[in-house]
């Protein structure tokens, strides 16, 4: 079933904790050591230094997926559909505490059963627009605790699957699909990779 982010919806629920505009990254060396920061914004162009990312699936009580599709009105990659959420940590932040802080900025929601699955994915996405995403981006599961309040600047839609209807859309709809969702689904468990908690 096909959701649709309301737009009307109070945007009270967004409380982000820093300005888009003066977020940082953290810059890494090629064996992954973080040696410093940099304005996010401004970082992301057709030679974007590697940086640490994370990208989250969020699974529902049922077991079901949540996958979402990017805000229409998004600078790079508008309207593609994608698993849950992504982001980066801010210098000094737990990747953990990054993931909650994504799932509440980005879904208006909570998560619970937080698990790193990829430590170690690493990719660099062909150019959109002259940008380019070069990422160390490890990967988390999460179950969902609470309802969902989609950000309507970060998502235009959502749908909850099952493990094998994704993994379906993903060669059926591989147009409709991210770059990132489709590379790293080869390093994810083929079956289905995460106990619902009660």
């Amino acid at each position: 079933l096909l959701q649709h982010t309301s737009h009307t919806a109070p945007y009270l629920i967004f409380c982000y904790t820093k300005d888009m505009e003066s977020e940082h990254i953290v810059l890494l060396s090629p064996t992954g050591i973080p040696i410093g920061s940099a304005p996010k914004l401004a970082s992301h162009h057709h030679d974007t230094p590697l940086h640490l990312a994370f990208s989250c699936y969020v699974f529902n009580d049922s077991g079901k997926l949540l996958v979402t599709q990017r805000a229409l009105s998004k600078k790079v990659w508008p309207g593609v559909w994608t698993n849950s959420f992504c982001g980066h940590p801010f210098p000094d932040e737990k990747l953990e505490d990054a993931v909650i802080r994504r799932a509440h900025d980005e879904l208006g929601t909570r998560i619970k059963c937080i698990e790193c699955v990829v430590k170690d994915y690493q990719y660099t996405m062909p150019a959109y627009e002259n940008v380019i995403e070069n990422e160390i981006c490890p990967v988390f599961f999460a179950q969902i605790d609470g309802l969902i309040h989609p950000n309507p600047d970060e998502v235009e839609a959502y749908r909850w699957l099952s493990w094998d209807e994704y993994a379906m859309e993903l060669v059926d709809r591989a147009q409709d699909y991210s770059y990132w969702a489709k590379d790293v689904f080869r390093l994810l468990p083929p079956d289905h990779p995460f106990r619902v908690h009660s």
